[in-house]
Order: C-alpha cells, then sequence, then structure tokens
C-alpha cells in the first residue's frame, strides 16, 4: 500500500488514499504503459484518483452514481 495525495480538479480539495500500487507500476505508467495495464490489480475508482484525482464520491456527486 502506498499513501498518495492528490488535488481534485471538482473541489480543489486534497485527498489521500491508501493503493495497492508499487513504485514498479507507478513507474510503468510514467514511462508510458497504460494505467489498467501497468495496475491491473486497482479498481477502476482507484486509477481515476491517480490519474485525476477525483474520488469516487467526488465523481458520483457530480454525475450520479452508476446504474
Amino acid at each position: 500500500m502506498m499513501k498518495i495525495t492528490k488535488t481534485s480538479p471538482f473541489s480543489g480539495v486534497s485527498h489521500t488514499l491508501d493503493i495497492p500500487v508499487t513504485e514498479e507500476q507507478l513507474q510503468k505508467w510514467s514511462n508510458g504503459m497504460l494505467i489498467q495495464n501497468a495496475m491491473p490489480n486497482l479498481t477502476s475508482d482507484e486509477r481515476e484518483f491517480l490519474m485525476t484525482g477525483i474520488t469516487a464520491s467526488e465523481w458520483a456527486e457530480t454525475f450520479g452514481e452508476d446504474e
């Protein structure tokens, strides 16, 4: 687990989440590998947070719940 802090572009609030990711996975993504290939163990919400800083709750508040 790694603590990742990102700032949401929606609210401007910084959030810190424990994400089950390794330095190696982050490096692969940083070097151009698609995030879903570099980190197949993560949920789509965890990947979204890494890419954008948007949490699952902010996404749901902004766009509504998935059906």
